[in-house]
This record gives C-alpha cells, structure tokens and sequence, in this order.
C-alpha cells in the first residue's frame, strides 16, 4: 500500500476514534501509525489531535499540537473545542488567540466554540468583540453562530442584544428557542420563556429534552406550580419526549420549593430513570426547609436501595436535616 494510501486509511481510523471517544482503541491506532513511521505526517498529527481532544486527552492533544508544522483552521479549531468542552475556557481563549496571531482564516466552527468560552468566563465584553469578528467574517447569517451568540448574551445577562439577535434571525431551529427561553428562565423573565414556548410550537417546531429542560427550570425558580405540572405532564402524552432526569429534578426541586415535598418523594418512586446526585439534593434541601425529616429518612433508605452514593455536601443537608428534628 503506498504511503497516501495509508495515512488516508489511519485518518479514517483515527476519525473513528473522534466520533465514538474511544480511547483505548485510538492508543492501539496511534501506536501502529508510530511503528509505521507515518507519525510525522502535519495531516495524521491534525487527526490525532482532534480525536485526543474528543477524549478529553488535552495534554496528549496540545503536545501533538506542538509538533505540528503545519497549523492548519481545523487543527485549531480542534483545541479550542477540546479545551472549551472541559470548561477550561482560559485556554481555550488562549489558542484562539494564538490562531488570531497566526492569522489563520477562521471557518463557521470557531466562533460558536469561542462565544462558549465567553460565556463560560462571563466575558461580555469579549464577546461583544467575537461578535463583531462574526460579522466581518460574513457569518452573520449562519443559524450555529447566530444561535451561539443569543447563548452568549442571555447568559452573561445582556438580554435586550439577545433578544435583538433572536428577532432578526432570517431562521431558527430549536437550538435558538431553547437558548432564548433559558436565557429569559436563567434571568427571572419567567412570562417570556412561557410566550416563546407557545409561539415555538404555533410555528410548527416540536419542543425536545433541551427546551423542557429551560420550561421546566424557569416553572421551579419561579414557582410556577400548576404550569410546572402542566408542562411536565404534555413532555410524553404530547410531544413524545420520554422525561430524563434532569427535567425529574426540575420537577423535585419546584414542588420541594412549594413545600409539597411528599408530592416529590411520590414522584421520584415512580421515576424511570435512576436519580442522581443532584435530585436527592434537591429533594434534601426541601425536606429541611420545610422540616420533612421522617421523608428525608425514608430518603435515605431509597439512596441506599438505588445504590447512590451521596457526595459529601449532600449528606450534610441530610445530617443537618435529622438534627434539625431534634432541636
């Protein structure tokens, strides 16, 4: 086979790799391509680091990087998405930099990877900066961007600009509602978030887990009791989206707010879907502000019976629980 031939077949393999996040396969993978003496190749050095950032193997990653010659768009782009994914968004920041000092052309992937990283350090005026770098590049229309930027403004606390973004998009997927509604729920704009669920749906979108998850978030910080129900109740019978854990705890943490805790302890018995951490702390902390103790024992029978292993914050919510009983 010649050597074209080979590195195309390793490339593909190493691709592979990216997409299924297997590490110990692309170990075995990059250990024949060093015996193979392909190793060298700018082009398998840019596979191999784009996967081993996939796998969160960021020191692997940035030391191929190294070595590379020849710094293309997408080997940059690779890093700063590896680096941002792991929430260390300084430096992923830090390679957009050096690709800005390396004038490299940026592509439609960079941009939402880099507002991520903004938002991450709650950098609103970067990112006003990254979104005029968005225009000049002309992806000023592109629906990934545009959809990054409403993310960036709603949660860094702008929300009149992501408002403006939302309303001049010339499209919207569902992406765009969710992150608008989120960024409404996440800012206590709680009758926008309902309004922009309604006019999602009159527009013939079917809402999916991520926009549940901003409906459901903004019904438990608001206290909206009924709607909550409501909306937790049309997921499945309605839309066909099966309820994940994270719209469960949504669901304990606004009936533990209304003090209906044993309506929550009755809803986490029927859940399909294993609790997690943050479910008991959120049933937790409303069995002690409402001085449920003897649920919060009973709880604690349910953590052991579902095999949790509470972290250490948690069972400190359910310790000052049961002494709270007894003062």
């Amino acid at each position: 086979m010649g050597i074209e031939k080979l590195i195309s077949s390793f490339a593909g393999l190493v691709d592979n790799c990216t997409s299924t996040r297997d590490l110990q396969k692309l170990k075995q993978i990059h250990a024949r391509i060093i015996r193979l003496g392909i190793s060298p190749h700018d082009f398998i050095r840019a596979k191999l680091v784009a996967a081993y950032a996939s796998c969160a193997q960021m020191f692997q990653a940035s030391y191929i990087f190294s070595l590379t010659n020849r710094r293309s768009t997408f080997l940059y782009n690779s890093l700063i998405r590896g680096y941002s994914s792991l929430s260390l968004f300084s430096q992923s920041l830090s390679v957009f930099r050096q690709m800005l000092f390396a004038c490299k052309p940026i592509d439609r992937h960079t941009f939402p990877v880099v507002l991520k990283s903004c938002c991450g350090l709650s950098a609103l005026r970067l990112g006003r900066q990254v979104h005029c770098a968005v225009v000049a590049n002309g992806l000023a229309s592109d629906l990934a961007n545009l959809n990054a930027l409403i993310s960036m403004y709603s949660k860094c606390g702008d929300l009149a600009v992501a408002r403006k973004v939302f309303d001049q998009m010339p499209e919207r997927n569902l992406v765009t509602w969710s992150a608008m509604m989120a960024g409404y729920g996440a800012h206590g704009v709680f009758g926008e978030v309902f309004e922009l669920f309604d006019e999602m749906v009159d527009a013939g979108l079917e809402p999916d887990g991520v926009t549940f998850t901003a409906v459901l978030a903004a019904c438990s910080h608001g206290g909206f009791v009924e709607e909550g129900r409501k909306y937790f109740w049309m997921m499945e019978r309605r839309f066909g989206v099966r309820p994940g854990v994270e719209h469960y705890t949504c669901m304990v943490d606004m009936l533990g707010r209304a003090g209906l805790v044993e309506e929550a302890e009755e809803l986490i018995g029927g859940m399909e879907v294993q609790p997690d951490d943050a479910l008991w702390r959120a049933f937790l902390a409303s069995c002690k502000i409402h001085g449920k103790v003897e649920v919060a024992e009973r709880l604690a029978e349910k953590v052991y019976r579902y095999g949790s292993r509470l972290v250490p914050g948690t069972f400190g919510i359910l310790v000052s629980s049961r002494s709270g009983n007894s003062c």
